[in-house]
This record gives C-alpha cells, structure tokens and sequence, in this order.
C-alpha cells in the first residue's frame, strides 16, 4: 500500500500558518464530492489508470535522478479518515486510498484552484506494481508541471 505519508514529505509539504491561505475545507470537501458524484461531466475522459503504457508515454520509464532547483511545491496538507488533500494557492490535489479486490488502489484528483470554484483537470488511480509513492510523486509532478504550462500558454494567448 502506497505510504502517503511518505508522499507528502517527498513533495516538501508544509502547512501554511501565516493567514495566505483562506480555504473553506467544508466547501472543497463539497466540491470534491460533486466531482466525485458527477465525474462523467466533470472528466469525460474518465479516470487515467496508470499502466506501462502510460508510463512509457508520459517518458517516466526511465532512470530518475531529480536535478538541484527541480520541480518543488509547498502545499498545505489536511487529512481526514477519507483522503489527504493537499492545497495550494494554484492547486488542490486529493488523494483516496482504498483496497479493492484485495488489491490496494490510490486515486488522485488534481484541481486548478480558481477563485469561484476548483476546476478539475485530471484524476489517475495506480494499483498493484504501480501503486508506490515514489511512482504517484511522479505522476503528480508531471501532471502538475503539464496543468502549469497548459495555463500559463491559456494566460499568453489572452494576452495577445
């Protein structure tokens, strides 16, 4: 079973305490549910199963060495009996473990944090050989990463 734990100190998670993050939790656990509730309309692709072929796809393959100054965030960290969620002033990232079929699963929901409302951009579930917190922290890294650029190229077209 994946040590979220592990996971969460791997992404260099620190609470936020000086009052920049106003997060209602009641209203993002409500929004969750809702992408939960309604996840056709809200990812119409469905939930991305982690697999080798993705894996190759997404070039995560191969040896992995994180360079000095690598990708790092700072997110704030609440965990219930359900999920851990992690919260950002760009993202807020969900994170369920459960066992199904004897297998454990993880599934993870990234969300744009908007103003208004969350947008939810993607979710992936690992399971079995892939369910490790070294994989998962990759996974969220490189989707991360492809969200940021995705927006700031939104953010430059308008501009233009």
């Amino acid at each position: 079973m994946i040590n979220l734990i592990k996971l969460a100190r791997n992404l260099q998670v620190t609470s936020v305490k000086d009052g920049k993050m106003m997060h209602n939790l009641k209203e993002l656990d409500n929004c969750f549910k809702k992408f939960i509730n309604q996840s056709d309309e809200y990812l119409p692709d469905g939930l991305t199963p982690v697999d080798i072929d993705l894996l190759h796809r997404l070039h995560l393959l191969n040896y992995y060495k994180q360079a000095d100054g690598g990708f790092t965030r700072y997110f704030q960290v609440v965990e219930t009996d359900e999920k851990i969620t992690l919260i950002n002033e760009q993202f807020i990232v969900w994170i369920l473990s459960e066992k199904i079929d004897n297998t454990s699963s993880t599934f993870i929901f990234i969300a744009i944090n908007k103003p208004e409302e969350p947008h939810l951009e993607i979710a992936f579930s690992v399971s079995g050989v892939y369910n490790t917190s070294k994989l998962v922290l990759r996974l969220l890294e490189h989707y991360l990463q492809e969200i940021q650029d995705t927006e700031e190229s939104l953010d430059h077209i308008k501009e233009d």
